[in-house]
């Protein structure tokens, strides 16, 4: 062996013995005076605080911190002056380890290399006025420094470990409260001249870490391990943790933090941040009154986040300024409304908005910036989506979207609207009130362009094809300007405005009012009959959440429970073998049925007026017209109308011009066609240049007894009448007729199906003899002179009319 290396081991086994000597020595001097150590120690502690510390004995320990003379200090408890009214113990181990540097113990004095607190409690306590047990610290050591003439010299400890210690700090001044269960905790610290550094291992359960007390913990329950280093100036007074990476609840941190003791009460700063963490675990590290509102909302995959946290320690009972950042990428969102898919953004939560307001939920915000993402199918783009007023939510954003209408079908859940095609391209930006995550009151402003729609509204089985419309939004209101809409083979151009139409939606639809206007060359008003009908009621799929599909639901409430006020100008309309030109109408859609205006029309060569209403009754529409007939083409007018349901008199009999005031209520079918029997009322009618031709009942008459009279073609005069319609029967009011073949006068009633009762006088007397009386009175006196035959129409066996001898007559 080189004689150099034997003599180097000689000296360090040297100085190792040497040590080795001195450390049992001390621990002989210590076990030999025991209680002299002990009440030195206990002295020295006390001198320099406002308190008191005690231990129940101290023993040495030889090796556990060789080369350094090692004690464990049993029992101890430190306490301040105010301990008996708050009895907050600041502290009381079972067993503290102290470490004391060999030379400075020779020379009497006491130096602690390093400390380990086993089995303990360290409560630091601030009660409501401002003091704090801390000040055991203060109070001594100030006078000492007064005294002298300087400052003292400080207690330098360069290992600190802590092995099952629950360490509260508890400030019910400023309503903080931060409780940790330390499993384990090893530091080592260096003092260089500008002040001290270092470097801890823990381990330790956060029970409370409260910044507010009254808003609940963050990271309640979670454990947090890992390493931090940390420096302090000194001449700053400035405590820094350098960012290191801690795991919290399972999840890796890097977190940092700084405390600032040069200002009291002494403000301190946070900063976290986590690669690829679940928004869940995030949310769940928050106070509960964040965590509950952001847990209303799912992120599937992981996402980046960033936080700060800072208390300026300038207001007692304010939460700390808390700023998040997160960085979502191609990930699913889950929110009350729906789902986002694929969707990515940039987002932000800070409770302090506003830098001249005070931190708190009305000053807090929550902003998305650069959003993409398909919803229900759908690609939107949100440029800046804000959520600000927490205490009072309001939403704003502008919203961009195009899609096809198809991709709705599974949002709308086939209650509502289906779509088989076209397209829409929409541009809005919207603010609503969110109450329980839902919005209220809402403005919109934009528009949405739909193209070539072909899509079905179900609950009336309207299918509209071809379609386009341009919707413009106005705060509270909605707008449609030359919209085109195709039913069937009726083409129609609309303008639409609803005023208050979010005011109302979703708190009283029923208010909501519908201005339309519909203009068309040609209506098939056929098409329109299911407007007129019962809702048809959809089985609807259970949905969770507040999805889409409620949304539509909603709107389906809206539109069958608006008011809506029509002006209609057709230029031709045309309804089964009715047709009319340059139809005017104002109809109202109220929910308890459809009410006529005024409608006004042209048709058979006249004109028509009419006001009514058409209202939903079990499985038909019951309807009340009262119509003025002006002048029109009685055969046209009859043929229109399907001969009114019957088929005696029909317009193939017809001839002449007739004027009418028609008061009359019935029934319809969903499909237009007259329920039998259902209809009553009066009819006022007055014939000009009037014909009957070839009508059956009279033609019988001819066989009877006018064999060499023409009742092919009966010309009538003027004529005028009243019939009143009870069901399926007409009941005439006494009528004088005068032709060309027969005067007479009838009266009775005329059955569309059985009952059939028709009284008829005829004199016999051939009305071409009175052709040359110019005088009314003369040719009133001559009508009835002669044999006058009284006869009677009924009902026969075979079903027919019959007509024989009416021997009950007048």
């Amino acid at each position: 062996m080189a004689r150099w290396l034997q003599l180097s081991l000689k000296i360090i086994g040297g100085i190792v013995l040497l040590l080795l000597i001195i450390s049992v020595c001390a621990g002989v001097y210590i076990s030999s005076n025991r209680e002299k150590v002990l009440n030195s120690l206990v002295e020295k502690i006390n001198a320099g605080i406002n308190g008191k510390f005690s231990a129940r004995r101290i023993d040495p320990s030889f090796f556990k911190g060789f080369p350094n003379a090692s004690l464990s200090v049993r029992d101890v408890v430190l306490t301040d002056s105010l301990f008996n009214r708050h009895r907050h113990e600041l502290l009381k181990a079972a067993d503290i380890d102290v470490s004391l540097d060999l030379l400075s113990l020779l020379a009497g004095n006491f130096k602690i290399s390093s400390v380990s607190i086993n089995n303990a409690s360290v409560y630091l306590y601030t009660d409501s006025t401002g003091y704090s047990n801390t000040s055991i610290f203060k109070s001594k050591q100030q006078k000492a420094t007064e005294s002298d003439g300087g400052r003292p010299d400080g207690i330098q400890v360069r290992r600190i470990d802590l092995n099952k210690v629950r360490f509260v700090i508890d400030n019910q001044a400023r309503f903080k409260k931060f409780d940790f269960d330390v499993a384990f905790m090893n530091g080592r610290v260096s003092y260089p001249s500008e002040g001290f550094k270092g470097r801890i291992r823990l381990r330790t359960l956060v029970r409370d870490f409260s910044f507010n007390t009254r808003r609940g913990s963050f990271m309640h329950n979670k454990t947090i391990d890992g390493h931090l280093s940390f420096h302090y100036d000194k001449e700053q007074e400035l405590l820094v943790a350098d960012p290191d990476r801690l795991n919290i609840g399972g999840d890796d941190f890097t977190v940092g933090a700084s405390v600032q003791f040069g200002r009291k009460p002494a403000p301190f700063s946070v900063r976290i941040k986590a690669d690829k963490i679940l928004y869940a675990n995030v949310a769940r590290l928050l106070a509960p009154n964040i965590s509950s509102k952001l847990l209303r909302f799912k992120i599937a995959r992981p996402i980046d986040v960033q936080a700060t946290i800072i208390d300026d320690g300038k207001s007692a009972g304010k939460d700390p300024l808390i700023n998040v950042g997160i960085n979502v990428r191609n990930n699913a969102v889950t929110i009350p409304s729906g789902s986002l898919e694929d969707c990515s953004f940039d987002g932000s939560f800070t409770n302090k908005d506003s830098a001249n307001r005070p931190i708190g939920d009305a000053n807090s915000s929550i902003r998305f910036r650069q959003l993409k993402a398909n919803y229900y199918q759908a690609p939107i783009r949100v440029d800046t989506l804000l959520i600000n007023n927490l205490e009072r939510p309001v939403a704003m954003g502008r919203v961009r979207s195009e899609f096809d209408l198809d991709k709705l079908n599974g949002s709308f859940g086939d209650n509502t609207f289906r779509f088989k095609s076209g397209h829409a391209d929409l541009e809005l930006y919207g603010k609503a009130d969110i109450e329980n995550f839902r919005f209220t009151k809402p403005t919109v402003s934009g528009r949405v362009i739909i193209r070539d729609a072909d899509m079905t509204y179900i609950p009336r089985n309207i299918h509209l094809v071809r379609s386009a419309l341009a919707l413009q939004f106005t705060e509270n209101d909605l707008s449609v300007n030359e919209g085109r809409l195709q039913l069937g083979k009726s083409i129609v151009t609309m303008n639409l405005r609803i005023r208050n139409l979010l005011n109302f939606y979703y708190t009283a639809p029923e208010k909501t009012l519908i201005e339309l206007t519909l203009n068309s060359p040609q209506l098939y008003l056929s098409e329109l009959l299911p407007l007129l009908g019962q809702r048809k009621k959809a089985v609807r799929k259970r949905k969770t959440g507040n999805s889409i599909n409620q949304m539509s639901e909603q709107l389906e409430t809206v539109l069958e429970s608006a008011r809506m006020k029509m002006q209609v100008h057709v230029d031709k309309a045309i309804y089964n073998r009715f047709v009319a030109r340059d139809l005017d109408a104002s109809i109202d859609l109220l929910r308890d049925g459809v009410y006529l205006r005024k409608i006004r029309v042209s048709h058979a060569g006249g004109s028509l007026n009419l006001t009514g209403n058409v209202k939903p009754f079990g499985a038909t529409n019951r309807f009340s017209v009262r119509a003025q007939i002006s002048n029109v083409n009685v055969r046209e007018f009859f043929y229109g109308f399907d001969n009114f349901g019957q088929n005696t008199i029909t317009n193939k009999n017809l001839r002449g011009y007739l004027s009418s005031v028609v008061d009359v209520n019935g029934a319809l079918t969903d499909q237009g066609r007259l329920v039998s029997r259902s209809t009553s009322g009066r009819v006022k009618f007055n014939l000009r240049k009037g014909a009957l031709l070839n009508f059956e009942p009279l033609q019988k008459v001819e066989k009877f007894a006018f064999k060499n009279r023409d009742f092919s073609n009966i010309q009538l005069e003027p004529l005028s009448g009243v019939l009143d319609i009870r069901g399926d029967k007409i009941h005439i009011s006494p009528l004088m007729v005068n032709s060309s073949v027969l005067n007479f006068n009838i009266k009775g009633v005329y059955a569309l199906g059985k009952g059939t009762n028709i009284a008829m006088d005829i004199p016999l007397r051939n009305p071409k003899k009175d052709e040359f009386l110019t005088d009314p009175k003369d040719k009133r006196a001559a009508r009835m002179k002669g044999i006058v035959l009284h006869l009677k129409a009924s009902d026969g066996e075979d079903g027919k009319i019959r007509v024989g001898w009416n021997r009950n007559h007048d």
